[in-house]
């Protein structure tokens, strides 16, 4: 095990927990629900301000279109947030890639907004562990970093989007672009354990919407005129969540759709998520779903419609990203810090950045835990614990020491 040099040392020095707590509190008090968009441009305001400290240009970059299907199965336009670019040396031969998102998943009417200290070194409030408490790691990190002699030699761009919790639909381009050519990339989603155990491998997920469309008719004096969505609906969900095998689970959600009880309904929205582990189990499901669906359309006599796809591919854990989990495992151990990974049934933007050929490693952020819940806790001292990890990762990814 490498130990911690005189250099790494005063590296370390430089990262200011209470600096860091602070920002987390300032944020945190900000509501950044996916579709709160006055929220989420003030927060962008204030990230970019915290971001200006660094040596690089920071962009504004506009979401790109995404769509959605509303109940009565017509296609509607989503709204999203500006996403964050901070681009440092971009001409450097090697570069890095950072990630982190402003997003949450509490809306402005739920009832989780405030902040309240749980115990002396635990911090409950929404968002203040996925993923402010990361996005203040990321920052104080890269502070950190910049005092290495090595830094001068890379660049890196961090990018923080506005839509995570949602899927990245209107930030998956972007996060392809800046994924392109880097030599490694850290993503800040909490750990995986409140013991800093990170995710190793991950599933893909996809979020699909078939709309079917059937006939109308009295449900007493010519029901066999009509054409039952609902019942097409049903069926579908069947067939599908029977096609799970090991590695691929299939979760039927919801149905919209139906008419008065005396109506046969000609219309339903059928909406599921599939998680295969690994892309031949993707691209198997892809065609038994097409298969699927036209069975339904010619024994039920209907049309259907398929909207969404698989947005997160399956992240396996690859050579490369083998090393680098060693690399950020012998920085932990350096640290006094002790490093595991295990695999996750849940996706983030690693599953995108990956998918570029990138090894990545996505729990980069703080320890805590019950997130999506009004229970989310972020532990305070992992927040300089996390910066000093990730400094030290990055300054001998860059050939320091």
């Amino acid at each position: 095990m490498q130990q911690i040099s005189t250099t790494e040392q005063r590296l370390m020095d430089r990262i200011d927990a209470a600096a860091m707590l602070a920002q987390v509190e300032l944020w945190c008090e900000i509501n950044t629900g996916t579709g709160n968009l006055p929220g989420l441009a003030q927060q962008w305001d204030l990230l970019a301000e915290a971001f200006a400290a660094l040596p690089g240009a920071v962009h504004k970059v506009e979401p790109a279109p995404v769509t959605a299907i509303a109940a009565d199965g017509s296609e509607i336009a989503t709204a999203n947030g500006a996403h964050l670019v901070v681009s440092v040396r971009p001409d450097a031969p090697r570069r890095f890639l950072l990630t982190g998102h402003m997003d949450t998943v509490f809306p402005p009417a739920h009832p989780f907004q405030t902040l309240r200290w749980l115990d002396g070194e635990t911090l409950n409030g929404p968002g203040v562990a996925d993923m402010k408490g990361g996005i203040a790691v990321i920052l104080a990190a890269l502070g950190a970093f910049e005092a290495s002699p090595a830094a001068a030699s890379v660049g890196y761009d961090v990018m923080i989007n506005a839509d995570e919790e949602t899927g990245s639909l209107s930030s998956a381009a972007l996060i392809a672009e800046l994924a392109r050519g880097k030599a490694a990339a850290l993503t800040y989603e909490p750990s995986a354990l409140p013991d800093g155990t990170l995710a190793g491998e991950r599933p893909g997920s996809g979020n699909y919407s078939a709309i079917i469309t059937g006939r109308s008719a009295h449900a007493g004096r010519n029901p066999q005129d009509g054409r039952n969505a609902i019942l097409a609906a049903a069926d579908l969900a069947l067939r599908l969540k029977a096609l799970e095998e090991p590695g691929l689970s299939v979760n039927p959600a919801r149905i919209d759709g139906g008419s008065a009880n005396n109506v046969v309904p000609d219309h339903a929205v059928l909406r599921f998520n599939v998680r295969p582990r690994l892309p031949d189990l993707a691209q198997r499901f892809d065609a038994s779903l097409r298969e699927a669906i036209r069975v339904i359309e010619k024994l039920h006599d209907v049309s259907i419609h398929l909207h969404g796809g698989v947005s997160r591919p399956p992240k396996p854990l690859t050579e490369d990203a083998t090393a680098l989990f060693g690399l950020v495992r012998e920085c932990g151990a350096a640290l006094g810090q002790q490093i595991r990974w295990q695999a996750s049934g849940g996706v983030c933007d690693g599953n995108n950045i990956a998918a570029c050929g990138v090894p990545v490693v996505d729990t980069m952020g703080v320890r805590g835990g019950a997130i999506h819940s009004a229970e989310e806790y972020l532990i305070v001292p992992s927040l300089a614990e996390r910066a000093a990890l990730s400094a030290l990762v990055l300054h001998r990814l860059s050939g320091g020491s």
